[in-house]
């Protein structure tokens, strides 16, 4: 789970994934199609997807010569998760203080 987690996060960090990922999210497309939305070589973006795949975030299927890339269904759950689970402590600490403070008062 962790490198899941891990993968997904390095995956988000980059801008350009990102600006992948919010294009991915209106439909699928290939590798030709992402390529001419950003300023940068073929090749370029077939790494950003691969790296966008190995965090789970997008799936491709193959059609034929080409490559369809989709957004995954689940891909961000690994990042949800983690989140929840902090919010969670912050949630436990913040009650904790407010108790605190409310027992300084009486």
């Amino acid at each position: 789970m962790q490198s899941q987690t891990q993968a997904t996060f390095r995956a988000l960090a980059d801008p350009t994934r990102r600006g992948i990922l919010q294009l991915l999210s209106q439909s699928e497309l290939t590798i030709a199609e992402v390529s001419e939305a950003f300023p940068m070589t073929r090749a370029a973006v077939k790494k950003h997807l691969t790296i966008l795949k190995e965090g789970n975030l997008i799936e491709v299927e193959p059609r034929g010569r080409e490559r369809i890339n989709r957004l995954c269904p689940n891909g961000l759950q690994p990042v949800t998760e983690w989140l929840s689970a902090l919010d969670a402590a912050w949630d436990r600490r913040l009650s904790a203080l407010k108790t605190a403070i409310e027992e300084d008062k009486t």
